[in-house]
């Protein structure tokens, strides 16, 4: 009985219990913890997302209409080719043929087909919100003056007597000859439908980044030319 006096009383811890692994949480704890953590991560990330590379979704008619222009002018295609061209010089004495010189040219020639952008206003595009389609019109193709490589051009000459006066007098003709004949090769119906298929992949390759800034990924470009 006396022995039972001289105990001390009983004490009664408010610690938390110390886990078999030495860690002061409950698994439940851990596992909330765990779920905050990725969801602070996931928001830090989400944020980080819309502030430096989300972008809402745009007006495609004026994001093309501002792409054009930037560009102002377009080249979509470009010819290669040879030209022949030939004349003749003759120098007479008293209405008497007295020298006869005929000269023929194989020469490189190129022209260049582009788009005057610049032109294009509002009503060459079209929109359609349900189909993801941008439709544009486009201006009929520009030709560039023909370029006469002259330099690389192979000469043929028939006639005695050519001098420098008269070599001269037949180079200019055949380079008349040549860009007129350049010129009307640039018209060519199978030469321009060649330059208006590179005119529609040119324009909607163009198109395509500016749509996808403006968050239509998916959008299709239609180009068609006013005559078609």
């Amino acid at each position: 009985m006396a022995d039972d006096l001289k105990r001390p009383p009983a004490q009664t811890s408010v610690l938390p219990r110390v886990s078999a692994n030495g860690g002061s949480l409950s698994a439940r704890s851990e596992k909330l913890l765990i779920v905050v953590i990725a969801l602070l991560a996931a928001l830090s990330l989400w944020l980080g997302w819309r502030a430096f590379y989300y972008q809402e979704e745009g007006d495609p008619v004026a994001s093309a209409m501002l792409a054009f222009e930037k560009q102002n002018s377009l080249v979509v295609f470009a010819s290669r080719f040879e030209v022949v061209a030939t004349s003749e010089y003759e120098q007479t004495i008293a209405t008497v043929p007295v020298r006869r010189v005929r000269q023929a040219m194989i020469v490189p020639a190129s022209i260049d087909y582009r788009l005057d952008l610049s032109a294009m206003q509002r009503d060459d595009f079209g929109w359609d919100e349900a189909s993801q389609t941008l439709t544009v019109t486009l201006p009929q193709l520009q030709t560039s003056r023909p370029n006469i490589d002259e330099a690389k051009a192979r000469l043929f000459t028939e006639g005695l007597l050519n001098t420098g006066g008269s070599q001269q007098r037949l180079s200019e003709k055949n380079s008349q000859v040549a860009e007129t004949k350049a010129a009307a090769f640039a018209r060519n119906p199978e030469v321009l439908a060649l330059a208006r298929t590179a005119a529609r992949e040119a324009v909607r390759q163009n198109l395509a980044v500016p749509l996808q800034v403006i968050g239509y990924d998916a959008a299709r470009v239609d180009v068609r030319f006013a005559d078609e």
